[in-house]
């Protein structure tokens, strides 16, 4: 079983698997802070508010926090447009280093080796 597990751990997909995952928190952690360190300060300068996870609204003794779902739902799309704009902006820099790949022109069979084939063709089915 111990065996089993050494080879399950070091197959190249757990690996890859594991360094993106590490990868991926560490590049979260640089989008959140972009959005809540450089993003959110420009909306609070351009509108004079940037949260509105205080908002709610009382239903008898409840308090439905209305606010902070739509503080979460502007959150993900600041992250997704921050991400996407990175994205590409990657993207377009590994685009430009990759050499173009040259077209090999495919050869296409001439009239007489199209001949030829039907030909073959009539052949086997008239033995068959």
């Amino acid at each position: 079983m111990i065996k089993e597990f050494k080879e399950f751990i070091a197959r190249g997909n757990v690996l890859e698997l594991a360094v993106g995952l590490v990868m991926g928190s560490a590049f979260t952690a640089i989008v959140n802070s972009l959005v809540e360190h450089i993003i959110t300060p420009i909306i609070v300068a351009l509108t004079g508010q940037a949260e509105i996870a205080d908002l709610y609204l009382e239903i008898g003794t409840a308090e439905l926090k209305y606010g902070e779902f739509l503080q979460a739902v502007i959150n993900f799309f600041l992250v997704a447009l921050v991400l996407f704009f990175i994205i590409k902006f990657i993207n377009t820099l590994t685009l430009r280093n990759k050499p173009e790949p040259e077209e090999t022109p495919v050869e296409a069979p001439t009239v007489e080796e199209l001949l030829e084939d039907i030909r073959d063709l009539l052949a086997k089915k008239d033995v068959e």
